[in-house]
């Protein structure tokens, strides 16, 4: 499958042109698998990058890998863009990486506005050690909110709001007839459990590295997957943090040259660059630094771009 992106970022292809806006294909979303970036932002209050939430779309129906702030939104825009899979009563899973707020903050409303707009099954959250407290703790939060709609005047079911939470370790986490997910621990600073998601469809195999070190067993989890979500920052500008954010950003992301050395190991058809953290490089320099080691397909991803 081609990737394109949706908006007037970088996608770089080999040294080709950034392919077209999917305003301009005919997209079957209900068939084969799709992944979308709901949000490629950081901690940072960028207002142009939603947090960090990806979609994989497989036969009409959406997995989510994260939730971070701007979920829902960025779900309901995609469906105007014609991502039937990204309907908002119909989103009820999650896989969450790590508990980092940037990737949780959209929790609540993930697990709440599909309800109100009608779904009726509970919200299923995959993720680390602490997802179960938690969700109890976010149910706790809103219970006034669930009491209300429940027992007032305003049409509502007793099942759409609630949560089954399971904490998962390394290995198969989840199957269905479309998609089987593999989680696998990633190094991310002083998190004691950290996770990657491989995803199996019949057409196409997924990894998002969700917020990461680089790892070797990164490359083994692809090993020449179709799509390569993964982090990045730009090892020019980090030159010039403050040596405190140095340590942390070290212990806990990828620069663009180790990403470029990971790729090149582990061989995925298309590279999808996210939670690019840039401090004054253009996404352009960013894709340059990574050319300097790696000539494979590479894309610098936007929200709502699709691959």
């Amino acid at each position: 499958m081609v990737a394109w992106s949706l908006a007037a970022g970088v996608l770089a292809a080999c040294g080709s042109e950034p392919r077209v806006s999917t305003d301009a294909l005919q997209v079957d979303y209900s068939t084969g698998t799709h992944v979308v970036l709901l949000g490629t932002g950081t901690p940072n209050a960028e207002p142009d990058r939603s947090g960090t939430a990806v979609a994989v779309l497989s036969e009409g129906k959406a997995y989510l890998v994260d939730a971070g702030p701007g979920v829902v939104r960025r779900a309901s825009a995609g469906l105007r863009r014609g991502m039937g899979p990204l309907r908002v009563p119909d989103l009820d899973i999650v896989f969450l990486t790590h508990l980092h707020s940037d990737h949780t903050v959209g929790l609540p409303d993930l697990m709440l506005t599909p309800w109100v707009l009608g779904r009726d099954r509970p919200l299923r959250v995959l993720g680390p050690p602490g997802t179960a407290a938690l969700m109890e703790h976010l149910l706790a939060a809103y219970s006034e909110d669930i009491r209300i709609r429940t027992s007032g005047l305003e049409p509502s079911n007793d099942t759409g709001y609630r949560v089954h939470a399971t904490e998962v370790d390394s290995g198969v986490v989840f199957e269905d007839e479309r998609v089987k997910v593999t989680a696998f621990p990633v190094k991310h600073a002083s998190w004691p459990s950290a996770f990657g998601y491989r995803f199996d469809a019949a057409d196409r195999s997924v990894v998002i590295s969700g917020d990461a070190a680089p790892s070797e067993v990164v490359v083994a989890h692809c090993d020449g997957c179709d799509v390569l979500v993964h982090e990045v920052y730009s090892g020019v500008s980090f030159e010039r943090r403050a040596p405190q954010w140095q340590r942390y950003h070290a212990s806990a992301h990828t620069s663009a040259i180790e990403l470029a050395d990971l790729a090149r190991r582990a061989r995925p058809e298309l590279l999808v660059l996210y939670h690019q953290l840039l401090w004054g490089t253009s996404p352009e320099e960013l894709v340059d630094e990574i050319r300097q080691v790696w000539d494979g397909e590479v894309a610098f991803g936007v929200d709502l771009g699709v691959y």
